[in-house]
């Protein structure tokens, strides 16, 4: 296993061995691996045992060590702090001041499920978190984050760099675990700490997605007439994805009339990029977008015309939308529905009738608000008395049976129906797997004891041997 160091475990635990020795302790995984396993070994049989590295007499030296305050090794407190006693892992927590190597576990502990050792643990943490171990718990702090109750450390990480000087940044930012170089990146454009050119310079060689658009977009918004050149070049490399690089083809120096061109392009970035780009020449976007918008029957209308007007025109633009929505085109329809649903302009007995359109696209914009949703059902509803809905928009009649599959594909689609039956059947077996249970009064032999643990496999490097190794001093 990764991160797990297979040593004979009898052997070691006859004599001993070193956390580090068992563990690789730069690896975030592998204090992951040591948590889940000191108390995994047994729990996925019947009759109930506890595991049984508890039963060799270094495990109930452990215990009798920490009631009795006696002197604990490095790996016995590691195993303490991973106890499936969440008053072993209490006492535990007591006695990691002064050692480093066991932070690791601390953050571990900071996810507790038990609160009292959860909030013990976020106190040591606090205590012990200093720029040099932020940057060293990074990866683990930042894997957990994304357990129940594990974003307080996560929080806690973030006030400690935000702090410290920005060098000790730097290790995260090359880092090879990708969330955490997102973590370090977005701490780094929220407190300003890296330049234009540096952010280009990020975006260009970085190979993740996210942090190529976010060190775009905050290059591109920091950039000075001096670095503009640079700024731009290594933005628009192939690496960086593609709406950013048009937002910064509209943005080159004296691309003025360029950018019009991006006024109506399909990406909202790019649009606001162009916008920007316009009015820094002394250009009001908005009267293009109303003359554009102008004639609602024009074919060659671009959806992003729509959606523009709404993004900054005001509420007096909303007469210019309620034309597009019987354009010939979808995807202006669609968008002069999101326009003005923007524009807080929505008239639900205008736009029920686009329940009835041909385009998914449109019936999905049409049902965002709750509101139009119930006003959806009931339209449903009354489609269902009449026999047919009447034939608005597009013209083409609708049986109420296909106003009601439109309904259902705005409420999710039908894999999303598909999955909430297949729900509603396992819950109705799960009923009645439980009611057998009760009108039984048993469990039939060899059924397996119930618990929050389905049966699986042992995983490597867990078992006697392995945790062998760390209680015997």
């Amino acid at each position: 296993m990764r991160g797990v160091r297979e040593e004979p475990g009898r052997a070691a635990a006859g004599r001993g061995a070193a956390l580090r020795d068992v563990i690789d302790t730069g690896d975030a995984s592998a204090w992951l691996w040591l948590d889940e396993g000191v108390r995994t070994d047994e729990w996925y049989f019947v009759p109930y045992t506890v595991p049984s590295w508890e039963e060799t007499p270094g495990g109930r030296s452990l215990t009798a060590a920490l009631h009795a305050d006696g002197p604990l090794t490095e790996g016995q407190l590691a195993l303490a702090l991973c106890h499936r006693d969440g008053r072993i892992r209490y006492r535990a927590l007591g006695r990691v001041t002064g050692r480093p190597a066991l932070l690791p576990l601390v953050v571990v502990r900071c996810a507790d499920w038990a609160q009292p050792v959860r909030e013990r643990a976020r106190k040591r943490l606090a205590e012990a978190l200093d720029a040099e171990t932020a940057a060293r718990l990074a990866p683990l702090v930042r894997r957990l984050a994304d357990r129940h109750r594990g974003d307080h450390a996560l929080g806690l990480l973030g006030e400690v760099l935000r702090k410290a000087p920005g060098e000790r940044l730097a290790p995260l930012l090359t880092s090879p675990d990708r969330p955490v170089r997102r973590f370090a990146y977005g701490l780094a454009v929220e407190e300003g700490l890296l330049s234009a050119v540096e952010l280009a310079r990020a975006a260009a060689g970085d190979d993740d997605a996210v942090v190529q658009t976010l060190c775009s977009e905050a290059a591109l918004a920091a950039v000075a007439e001096e670095d503009a050149e640079e700024v731009l070049g290594r933005c628009s490399a192939p690496a960086v994805p593609g709406p950013v690089r048009r937002g910064d083809r509209a943005a080159a120096p004296g691309a003025a009339d360029r950018a019009i061109g991006f006024l109506a392009d399909r990406s909202a970035l790019v649009r606001a990029c162009a916008r920007y780009v316009v009015r820094q020449y002394g250009t009001d976007p908005l009267p293009w977008y109303r003359d554009r918008c102008a004639d609602p029957g024009d074919p060659a209308l671009p959806p992003g015309a729509a959606i523009g007007l709404a993004e900054c025109g005001t509420r007096a633009d909303a007469g210019l939308l309620w034309p597009l929505l019987d354009h010939p085109a979808p995807g202006v329809r669609a968008k002069a529905v999101a326009g003005l649903r923007s524009l807080d302009v929505t008239d639900v007995p205008r736009m029920l009738r686009l329940l009835d359109d041909p385009a998914p696209g449109v019936v999905g914009e049409a049902t965002l608000r709750c509101s139009l949703r119930r006003a959806a059902a009931r339209g449903m509803a009354g489609g269902a008395a009449g026999g047919r809905a009447a034939a608005v928009g597009t013209g083409v009649g609708v049986p109420a049976a296909g106003r009601a599959r439109r309904c259902r594909t705005a409420a999710g689609g039908r894999g999303a129906a598909r999955r909430r039956g297949r729900a509603a059947a396992d819950a109705g077996r799960a009923d009645r797997a439980v009611g057998r249970s009760v009108g039984t009064g048993r469990r039939g032999r060899g059924a397996a004891r119930p618990g929050p643990f389905p049966p699986g496999p042992r995983r490597p490097g867990s078992g006697p041997g392995f945790i062998g190794s760390l209680c015997c001093p």
